[in-house]
């Protein structure tokens, strides 16, 4: 965005940032026997085009895969292109990753657009990839593939560092089994469309629809103490609360007990999930994961940044 902005001033054009949503493959799965199945998304549209504009674009336009464009030659692809944008101006300049394709089988690549841009009156700019210092010292590319394989490692705290920010599961608290409550440790269960980390107990910090920030101890995966399925369940910590004492459940002042938004930004990773004989040590247990998230919240602010 920044090299987009640069190329702009001087051409007194503007900047916009060009999206595929949904992912290619949602589309290419239901239309191509034995395509793949797209990725988890890391992120809703909505909040990719607002982080869009606040890095300088001046319009966010969302591709639908499913309008014909992945059936398009690349030069129909680029034709379209130019032609939908027509009302902003002519294209003075095209920028991509190095390993950017388009076009019907992806026969486009990065060489075929530096020259359909001659053709056309456009020129092209390839950017690489940012390299980002992980907690292990190694230098990754930063890419969402990387961040997906970090996260399904449990990093949470090294794909903040490619993300620029912590990665954040939204979505909507949902009716669970409702155990939590009786061994004085409610939770809100979360259900996301966002990819979620590899199983294991995390820090957090939750978003209320208020606005108010809290810290949270996050299971996501399996609870084999009580042979129960994969879920997402966050324990908000509420000021002044107390670790696994029995007192009486109550919904969160303001809120009904189900349907209203979260968001839990994941900060670090706390133990992998485990069976516990009791729910004496499961309880003891909870608790000290609690004042770790809580103490982990508060030291890992604000995320970290490694460019390379």
């Amino acid at each position: 965005m920044a090299r987009a902005r640069e190329l702009a001033l001087p051409l007194g054009g503007r900047v916009v940032a060009m999206v595929f949503d949904p992912h290619p493959m949602d589309v290419l799965r239901t239309t191509v026997h034995g395509a793949q199945a797209a990725p988890a998304i890391l992120r809703t549209f909505d909040k990719r085009r607002a982080w869009l504009t606040d890095a300088g674009a001046d319009h966010v336009e969302r591709i639908d895969p499913a309008s014909g464009v992945l059936s398009l030659s690349p030069e129909q692809f680029v034709h379209r292109v130019i032609a939908e944008h027509a009302h902003l101006g002519p294209v003075g300049a095209w920028i991509e990753g190095p390993d950017f394709r388009f076009g019907q089988g992806r026969a486009g690549d990065t060489q075929v657009l530096t020259t359909l841009g001659v053709g056309c009156g456009f020129s092209t700019h390839i950017i690489e990839h940012l390299g980002v210092a992980t907690s292990d010292h190694q230098i990754v590319p930063c890419r969402s593939s990387t961040v997906r394989r970090l996260l399904s490692a449990g990093r949470v705290f090294d794909a903040a560092a490619l993300l620029g920010r912590w990665h954040a599961l939204v979505g909507t608290v949902v009716p669970g089994d409702r155990r939590g409550r009786t061994i004085g440790i409610p939770t809100a269960n979360l259900q996301t469309p966002i990819l979620a980390p590899g199983p294991g107990v995390y820090a957090a910090l939750a978003t209320l629809p208020d606005g108010q920030r809290l810290a949270a101890a996050v299971n996501i995966g399996p609870r084999p103490t009580f042979d129960r399925p994969e879920t997402i369940e966050a324990h908000l910590i509420l000021p002044g609360s107390s670790r696994g004492a029995h007192t009486a459940w109550a919904p969160i002042a303001g809120l009904p007990e189900y349907g209203w938004p979260l968001t839990l930004e994941l900060v670090s990773f706390i133990r992998e999930t485990m069976r516990f004989a009791s729910i004496d040590d499961l309880r003891g247990q909870l608790a000290r994961d609690i004042d770790r998230a809580a103490r982990l919240v508060t030291l890992l602010s604000p995320p970290p940044s490694h460019t390379a």
